[in-house]
């Protein structure tokens, strides 16, 4: 019967979209944008320029994923992250209620929503590894090439052949931008530290602008591309202790949910007693808020680890 009235409502909501001419994407931006929007005020402004009144979960979940979409280039496709995230909550919401349990209706829907938005912060960490490795490559060969010839153009010129995307495509722009556009080495520097979010790379940049009217500040490049190697290292070896840990979560989640199909075939009555009394759903929905707890946990103590001066 719960399924049949399941079924009934989700006919009624799509017929809903169809008779408003509504499209999914429009009320996910609706959505989202009335979550992510504070209300406006003189002391909320202060708040937040003091940073006073830190965000709520959401808006920090939502602002973070937001912000490392902008950072990877693809922005274009945070609209899919907020449907696949409504999706989610709907589907979570939905399982809870065919089972009967409304203790775990809030637990899974509001737990499956966010599951989009770590999962662009887990690519994330892999995406801005790969690019400080290929930033480390790229700032060596370029800076040595800079302390031979002293000149950041002809240095970029001979080896913009040996870089790999996303770096080759940055160095590129730079090259056309001065070579083509505007011949300004300083306004270009300028614009080439903000094509990539990485704070050694900006430090770099920043030296290198500094060496256009002090050439003996050259000698400041190598130390910076150094921080990069360190950076590397010090990832490297938290990996290697995060990898525990992390493999334990996992193994200790996958058997809380796969004990309760298997407690079926051990006690039909202990099943029944979890499945369909009022103290077992509480202790399902527990143990599922334990589980979506512990995994925001594990997503953000399992980040690199990035310099900041």
């Amino acid at each position: 019967m719960t399924t049949l009235q399941l079924i009934a409502c989700i006919g009624m909501i799509a017929g809903a979209f169809f008779i408003l001419r509504l499209s999914p994407m429009e009320l996910t931006d609706a959505v989202f944008k009335r979550l992510t929007s504070a209300p406006r005020s003189i002391r909320s402004d202060i708040n937040k320029a003091t940073r006073r009144k830190k965000l709520s979960f959401l808006r920090r979940e939502i602002a973070e994923a937001q912000g490392i979409l902008k950072a990877t280039g693809k922005a274009q496709k945070f609209p899919t992250i907020c449907a696949a995230s409504l999706l989610f909550f709907a589907i979570g919401a939905s399982a809870a209620i065919m089972m009967g349990n409304v203790f775990l209706v809030p637990v899974l829907a509001v737990g499956l929503a966010f599951v989009p938005f770590w999962y662009v912060k887990l690519t994330a960490g892999h995406y801005k590894k790969d690019v400080s490795a290929e930033l480390e490559t790229a700032l060596s060969i370029i800076t040595t090439a800079y302390l031979r010839n002293e000149d950041i153009q002809t240095a970029v010129q001979e080896n913009i052949s040996y870089l790999n995307p996303p770096v080759r495509g940055v160095f590129q722009s730079f090259l056309t931008r001065i070579t083509h556009i505007d011949p300004d080495v300083d306004a270009a520097l300028s614009e080439l530290k903000a094509s990539i979010d990485n704070e050694v790379w900006r430090e770099w940049c920043d030296a290198i602008a500094a060496c256009q009217y002090d050439r003996s500040l050259k000698t400041t490049l190598t130390p910076i591309v150094s921080k990069l190697s360190d950076m590397r290292v010090v990832n490297g070896e938290l990996e290697n202790l995060v990898f525990g840990p992390r493999k334990e979560f996992i193994t200790m989640a996958a058997l809380v949910v796969l004990n309760i199909p298997l407690l079926y075939f051990i006690n039909k009555d202990w099943y029944g007693t979890l499945m369909h009394t009022l103290p077992g759903q509480a202790v399902l929905a527990v143990c599922a808020a334990a589980i979506f707890v512990s995994f925001a946990f594990v997503v953000k103590l399992t980040q690199p680890i990035e310099y900041r001066r």
